[in-house]
Formats: structure tokens, C-alpha cells, sequence
């Protein structure tokens, strides 16, 4: 008798429990703000890598310049991503959100000065581009920490890893986006202020959306027991715990090399494409062929380990593949440059150079500069004109 008692208070006190978690249907609105707006930042930081040459041109300005454009994310968001740890802590996730979005929307508005008669300063436009770019940069720690916090806060433990990845893959998302529009949009250098012009729709309609939809930074009822308390450090003290931590000591430096890389790839895949004379469409489409099939490999690799369980070992695996990848690629460049050269030696031979192959003008066209290969072979009309008369 007094052990059904027992067992009948037990299951009146796990049905308590389970009255006092409730999950809310706006969660999947703040999901949906979170995810624009990361996508937004994204497209707003690689705005210009994909048609580099055509935006140097436009604004009268180096390619380095152009460059320091996305590098600019990178430098800001270093020492901002501890204000952005501190902030998401200590005010809340609705507050980050909304910062977040107004500065993503003003940098993508201030960009556009550099293209408006009234507000132009003639050859120093290009302060509008880099000062734009600053805002969104310190958008972006607080856009990219705040998938985390919305998924512990907002959702239930079956559904947080699920809004977790989709939050989080948004960015690469707009990677890809920006990697396939701005070439399109951009045929020709007169065509940017419309580029500028579309890629602040997104943020603007983000910043619209989190500032009106958001009003709680945490849901009235938790809708989980491990949302109801926060265990997580003070942020000093947790600061110090990791930094005497040596295996996140070691996983910080590995992931922050990979990171550094794609940012690398990303950033300069235009100008390292373009210079073997392809297009920027062309360097477009391998800029998002390499974030798709990081998305897929991404997914595989997440169910594979889902269900073995082998972190270090997959870990591992992906840091050698990225290795081996990375040194193929470099070995291509120089193998591609060899050929170039050999092809030169031959071309410039006195009994090779009246007769050039359509293959062999045609690997050339491969891997030479547009520029290189006018230089290197004559069109048929001017070698005519420069074939000495017979008498």
C-alpha cells in the first residue's frame, strides 16, 4: 500500500514538472529572423569578392583595397566577439538580435552612399565601402553566437540540435548566394549600384522583422528543465577555465586554421580564377560548388557521427583530407604553370611558330591570362600583315 502511495506521488510530481515547460509558436518566428539575418551578414561580407575586378574599376581602386573589404570582417570581429560573448550573457538574446540587426542595416545603407551623386566624394567614395563593411562586421559575433542561445532558450531538447543547424547553416547559405549573384548582377561595372541596392533588401527586411516580432529576450514558461537554470560560468571565470584547457587549446587553432582558409578561398577564389583568364561566372559557380558540397559533406558527416559516436576520429579524418586537398591545389598551380611554360618555349621556337595547334591554343586558353595570350599569339589578319612579300 504505501509503495503505490509512493509511486502514485512520484507520478504526480513528474506530471508537475512536465505542466511546467511549454513551448511557444513565435520560437520558429525568431528562428526565422535569426536565420535572415545571418544569411544577410553573409551576403553583405563576400558582396564584392566575387566580381572584385569590375568593383576596382567602378571605384578607381587597387584590388588589395577591394580585398581589405571581407578582411575587415575578420579583423573587427576577433576582439568584438568577446563584447558579443559578454553581451548575449549578461543583456540577452533579444537585445543582441535587434543591436544586430541595426548595424547589419545601416552598413548595408551607408554602402550605398558611395554610389549616390549627392553624398559622393569623388575618389574617396571607396570610405563609404570600408566604413559600411565595419558595421556589418560588428553584426556579425552577435549574429553568429545568438543560434545557440535561441535554440537553449526557446526550444526543446529534441528539437535544439535541429534549430541549432538550421540557424547556423544560414550563413553558409549566404556564401553561396553571394557567390552566384553578385556575378550575375554584376555583368559590367556600371551594374554595382544595383548589386548595392539589392543586397540591403535582406537587411533591411531583418532588422524590420527582429525589432517588431522580438519582444522577450527569454520565453515566459522555459520549455525544458536544462533551459530553466543557465550553468554556464561567469565570463571572466569561464574565459580562464578554456585558456588553461589544452585540448580546446588545440581544437581552437585546428578549426580556427580551417575557418582561415575557406575565408581565404572565399575571399580571393575570384582573382586567383580570373587571372587564368576565366570569368567571374565561372568563378562564381566554384565559390558556391565549394560551399554546397561543404554543406553536404557537413550533413553526411553529422549523421555518420550522429550514430557511431567517433568525434576524434572523423575530426581527424576531415583535418587530413583538408591537408591533402590544400596541397593538391597547390601542386596544380605549379603543374599548370610547368605546362605554361613548356607551351611558351614551344611556341616561341623558330620551327614551331608558324604552325600553332587549335589544341594546343586551346589548352593555352586554359591556363593563360586573357591578357598573356593576346600578348603570345597573333590574331590570323595581323600575322598576314606582318608576313614579309615575296617578290
Amino acid at each position: 500500500m504505501e509503495g503505490t502511495e509512493a509511486a502514485s506521488l512520484l507520478g504526480e510530481s513528474g506530471l508537475g514538472r512536465l505542466a511546467q515547460f511549454k513551448t511557444y509558436r513565435r520560437r520558429w518566428f525568431l528562428l526565422a529572423c535569426v536565420c535572415l539575418l545571418n544569411c544577410s551578414n553573409a551576403m553583405l561580407w563576400l558582396t564584392f569578392a566575387p566580381v572584385a575586378d569590375k568593383t576596382a574599376a567602378y571605384f578607381h581602386i587597387s584590388l588589395e583595397m577591394v580585398n581589405w573589404l571581407s578582411i575587415v570582417y575578420l579583423v573587427i570581429s576577433i576582439p568584438f566577439g568577446l563584447v558579443a560573448t559578454w553581451v548575449l550573457d549578461s543583456v540577452g538574446l533579444r537585445c543582441a538580435v535587434i543591436l544586430s540587426a541595426w548595424l547589419n542595416m545601416t552598413g548595408s545603407i551607408i554602402r550605398m552612399f558611395s554610389v549616390l551623386k549627392f553624398l559622393s566624394l569623388a575618389s574617396h567614395n571607396y570610405l563609404y565601402l570600408i566604413i559600411g563593411q565595419c558595421f556589418c562586421a560588428l553584426a556579425q559575433p552577435l549574429i553568429i553566437f545568438s543560434p545557440t542561445k535561441l535554440a537553449a532558450l526557446w526550444f526543446p531538447d529534441h528539437q535544439r540540435a535541429t534549430a541549432n543547424m538550421i540557424a547556423s547553416m544560414s550563413n553558409p547559405l549566404g556564401i553561396l548566394i553571394a557567390n552566384v549573384l553578385s556575378p550575375a548582377l554584376v555583368p559590367e561595372g556600371k551594374h554595382i549600384p544595383m548589386m548595392l541596392g539589392v543586397y540591403a533588401v535582406p537587411a533591411v527586411t531583418a532588422c524590420a522583422l527582429a525589432t517588431v516580432g522580438i519582444h522577450e529576450k527569454v520565453p515566459p514558461t522555459p520549455p525544458s528543465a536544462s533551459a530553466t537554470n543557465s550553468t554556464s560560468q561567469p565570463f571572466f571565470t569561464g574565459l580562464k577555465m578554456l585558456l588553461k584547457n589544452k585540448p580546446y587549446i588545440i581544437l581552437a587553432v585546428c578549426f580556427g586554421g580551417g575557418i582561415g582558409m575557406f575565408t581565404c578561398f572565399s575571399a580571393l577564389l575570384e582573382q586567383i580564377l580570373c587571372e587564368k583568364g576565366y570569368s567571374n561566372e565561372f568563378a562564381g559557380l566554384n565559390g558556391a560548388l565549394f560551399t554546397v558540397c561543404g554543406l553536404l559533406g557537413a550533413f553526411l558527416l553529422g549523421l555518420y557521427v550522429d550514430r557511431t559516436r567517433k568525434f576524434i576520429e572523423s575530426t581527424k579524418i576531415s583535418f587530413c583530407l583538408s591537408a591533402l586537398a590544400s596541397i593538391m591545389f597547390a601542386v596544380l598551380q605549379y603543374w599548370c604553370w610547368l605546362v605554361f611554360a613548356v607551351l611558351w618555349l614551344v611556341s616561341t621556337s623558330p620551327s614551331s611558330t608558324p604552325t600553332i595547334s587549335g589544341s594546343m591554343l586551346k589548352e593555352t586558353t586554359v591556363i593563360c591570362p586573357r591578357k598573356k595570350r593576346e600578348q603570345m599569339f597573333l590574331k590570323p589578319n595581323q600575322a598576314k600583315k606582318r608576313m614579309p612579300r615575296t617578290q
